[in-house]
């Protein structure tokens, strides 16, 4: 009996560390329209240590849940970047920029600054 209440101490503390290292991270972007959203929530759940995404579009915001052993902030934001988009004060990588769809562009989503 003594064991079967150690093991479940020690199951129980185990997974208790290990959610203490997921942290959330609100992303201001320049997203606007449904392609923005579907492009940085099915792309961006592919970066080392993501594990949630989830676009607002009505406040421009990106909600990211990741693991902090795996990654940081600074790295989701430039994730973000690469995908062509703004993230905070990061600009969007010009070349993705120039791939994303007609929509995007033309409304000025995640424009960089030349």
């Amino acid at each position: 009996m003594k064991n079967i209440l150690t093991a479940a101490l020690i199951l129980i503390g185990v997974s208790a560390a290990a959610q203490k290292h997921n942290d959330t991270l609100l992303v201001k972007s320049t997203t606007i329209c449904d392609m923005c959203e579907k492009t940085i929530e099915t792309e961006l759940i592919y970066e080392k240590g993501v594990q949630k995404v989830a676009v607002n579009l009505e406040d421009a915001t990106v909600e990211v849940v990741y693991d902090s052993r795996k990654t940081t902030p600074a790295a989701i934001r430039t994730a973000i970047s690469k995908l062509g988009y703004m993230a905070d004060d990061v600009p969007a990588d010009v070349a993705a920029w120039n791939k994303l769809p007609a929509c995007c562009k033309n409304e000025g989503c995640g424009k960089p600054k030349h």
